[in-house]
């Protein structure tokens, strides 16, 4: 069934009007007289949009019935969009309760022209948020699905590619081959390493990390291999290598792309051979070892410039992981900046549209800094815009480009979206709220 315009009002002569307005535009009406009518016919049928009046019954001054219903509504409906019919006594009212979440508000008597072209552009994004709403509950479906088949080591994303993503570095986990985890610095390469070892056949054994990439060349295959007493200036007792720390379990070797040529050939011999010597002994020892390595680096361009032996790569990019960088799946921006934050503190909705906005260059581990850092400075346990300390001019825009609208912005937004509020937020990249005050500060009218 289409989802239907429900007009809310107990003036009879404004419920017939409205119905026969909708009709003759196609648009699927029903009608309640009472607010307890209302609110039953929400239950009833597929509500794509509410026009509700401001006031019923004695209640012609104070608004109060009417606010109280617009509450309940966004209570137990929070996607549905709601537009407000009003006296001018109740304008003040419904420009606060727009700042609370309402679509719209209509002056008695209305535009028709006005309100048809507002209904359809509701009516047109309810249904996306419908859409929208409906596959953000299949993916978290399917995350529930793999969080009780798979150990996801408190892995937080909403997104589509990182969901994909998950499934398949724990589907590979349990055998034996090599992974590659690629993606920009601060991405979450190693929550994948973390993954693959925790899903593998060998989770009871060891976890070994190093960053083989800030090694000094002297020390690289001292720690990677070992050494014995004497083997070198300093080397007082032998020591044990990361491979031997790693027998039975998994090595993660990260940032390889910057390992040198020498110390790729030394890794290439173990690999291959799964043998290896401490630095001043003979000995030839074994490990069995799962590889799993990362790289900010594009291999296949090191390869190609000399920089990286093609046979190592071909021998760690058994399987390749690419983490997408935060700007690419902006659904894991706010649970991501939840899950930093401390407890007790919130986000303000202008912060919440600023952190999905921004481009986020340092990836998740900049996201988590910012939030930890204004978690300390938010007053009265709310995170604002100014909290964050986003740079100032940064190219953000998911929509337009735009940050901090203009007022030729919102102009142009505004006409795009004749005249809809939350449409033309949505254009901006803003929350209603903050294209309100832009609104006031610019002395623009609705």
């Amino acid at each position: 069934m289409n989802p239907v315009i429900l007009v809310i009002d107990d003036n009879d002569g404004v419920r017939t009007a409205l119905s026969m307005l909708f009709s003759v535009h196609d648009l699927p009406c029903e009608t309640a007289a009472t607010v307890d009518e209302g609110l039953a016919a929400l239950d009833a049928h597929p509500v794509g949009l509410v026009v509700q009046d401001m006031n019923f019954s004695d209640d012609t001054t104070s608004g109060k019935e009417g606010v109280a219903l617009f509450h309940t509504i966004r209570e137990r409906y929070p996607d549905l969009p709601v537009i407000l019919l009003t006296a001018w006594t109740h304008l003040e009212t419904a420009v606060e309760l727009v700042r609370a979440g309402a679509a719209d508000y209509l002056a008695k008597p209305w535009d028709d022209d006005k309100l048809i072209a507002t209904a359809r552009n509701l009516l047109e994004l309810s249904d996306a948020t419908q859409h929208g709403r409906r596959a953000l509950l299949s993916r978290r479906a399917d995350r529930a699905r793999l969080e009780a088949d798979y150990e996801l080591c408190g892995t937080v994303f909403d997104s589509t590619a990182m969901q994909e993503l998950i499934a398949i570095a724990a589907r590979i986990a349990p055998s034996d081959i090599p992974v590659l985890i690629t993606g920009p610095n601060g991405a979450g390469k190693e929550r994948f390493a973390d993954i693959v070892h925790a899903n593998s056949s060998v989770s009871d054994g060891p976890f070994v990390k190093i960053n083989v990439g800030a090694l000094p060349a002297e020390l690289m295959e001292a720690e990677l291999f070992g050494a014995e007493a004497g083997a070198y200036t300093g080397a007082a007792k032998a020591r044990e290598g990361r491979f031997e720390a790693a027998d039975g379990g998994t090595l993660f070797l990260d940032e390889i792309g910057n390992l040198s040529m020498e110390g790729q050939a030394k890794l290439l011999r173990v690999i291959q051979t799964g043998e290896y010597q401490r630095l001043g002994s003979s000995k030839t020892r074994r490990a069995n070892v799962r590889i799993v390595s990362a790289t900010n680096a594009d291999l296949r361009a090191e390869v190609r410039a000399g920089r990286f032996r093609e046979d190592l790569y071909y021998r760690l990019n058994v399987i390749e992981l690419a983490v997408p960088p935060l700007n690419d799946r902006p659904d894991d921006i706010l649970p991501l900046a939840y899950h930093f934050i401390d407890d007790g503190v919130t986000l303000e909705g202008d912060a919440e549209t600023a952190l999905v906005n921004y481009s986020w260059p340092g990836n998740v581990r900049e996201l988590e800094n910012r939030i930890r850092r204004a978690s300390l400075l938010a007053r009265d346990k709310t995170i604002t815009v100014a909290d964050l300390d986003l740079p100032d001019g940064t190219p953000t825009g998911r929509h337009n480009g735009i940050e901090e609208p203009d007022a030729d912005a919102i102009r142009a937004a505004l006409g795009r979206a004749h005249g809809v509020i939350a449409r033309a937020a949505r254009d901006l990249g803003m929350s209603r709220q903050a294209l309100y005050r832009r609104m006031e500060k610019f002395g623009i009218e609705k």
